[in-house]
């Protein structure tokens, strides 16, 4: 959304730079329409107020000041001397300043966000999406995510590893008739929040589609792990929730865990499989090994 904008501005800053360059020229046209004349005086202006708009949004804005600076004081100085004094000698000293700074404002205003949307671009890369319902990262964050961390305790398995666990939504089309749309996503908001208190600062949280959550967790012991993920499942069926007949809802979760395995390593870039490894575990609230 935030993109779509950003060009927006920028047609119509074009559109209006553009425009600009076509009256100025209109009223050239008409001029010589009215006099049946064009001396090299009205060509140099013509042309002057062009290469006005094309400084004004091509130079820096610093540079463009000093140019202008210099031309008034040059043309104060030949309008002294030299110049006959007429309304176009006048219209010179204004109209030209003015194309640099309206060239420039467009450009400053309007046009120049090619910088932000490239950031834009690497911030989106470097920090992972989130899901907007539950203002977790989603399934391609995970992926990302996963890698990295595998990688890590693959080069680093005597002193680093990890831990995935899946918690998941049972009965989940009865779950979703029960509360509405608009209600299954409140819930889905308070099940993320609910797993964000249960877990540390450096763990991960990803949202699924079909009601599953995914946390990774670093540096995590494997003996600590069943009661880990049985405090967080617990947590999550205690959350207090009405179904859209105001009644309590009654929530299942199953919880399925992981634990990293350097001999499988290979087997950690493909981030599917290792859903489906969790999600056969969530069946018997098993913590596995292997994928």
């Amino acid at each position: 959304m935030e993109n779509k904008k950003l060009i927006q501005r920028m047609v119509w800053g074009y559109v209006l730079l553009l425009a600009l360059a076509i009256v100025q020229e209109t009223l050239v046209y008409i001029h010589v329409f009215i006099n049946q004349s064009f001396t090299w005086m009205e060509l140099v202006f013509a042309i002057g107020c062009l290469a006005a708009l094309l400084l004004g949004f091509l130079a820096p804005a610093g540079f463009s000041a000093v140019v202008t600076f210099i031309y008034i004081v040059a043309y104060f100085v030949w309008l002294a001397t030299y110049a006959e004094v007429n309304v176009l000698s006048f219209s010179l000293l204004w109209q030209i300043p003015a194309n640099v700074a309206a060239a420039a404002f467009i450009k400053a205003g309007l046009v120049r966000n090619k910088r932000m949307m490239e950031r834009l671009e690497e911030l989106q890369h470097k920090h992972p999406e989130v899901d907007l319902a539950t203002l977790l990262g989603n399934k391609e964050a995970f992926k990302e995510t996963l890698v990295k961390q595998s990688n890590l305790a693959h080069r680093y398995s005597e002193t680093y590893n990890f831990c995935l666990a899946m918690f998941k939504i049972e009965f989940l089309p009865m779950v979703q008739e029960a509360l509405g749309s608009q209600g299954y996503a409140r819930l889905l908001a308070s099940l993320s929040e609910a797993i964000r208190k249960q877990i540390r600062y450096e763990d991960y949280k990803f949202a699924l589609d079909g009601g599953r959550f995914i946390v990774l967790l670093p540096m995590t012991n494997q003996a600590y792990l069943k009661a880990l993920t049985d405090r967080i499942k617990n947590a999550l069926m205690d959350i207090p929730f009405q179904d859209r007949n105001g009644r309590e809802l009654k929530l299942v979760i199953r919880a399925g865990a992981l634990v990293f395995a350097k001999e499988q390593f290979r087997k950690y870039g493909d981030a599917d499989a290792v859903i489906s490894a969790l999600e056969r575990n969530t069946e018997t609230d098993l913590i596995g090994e292997y994928i």
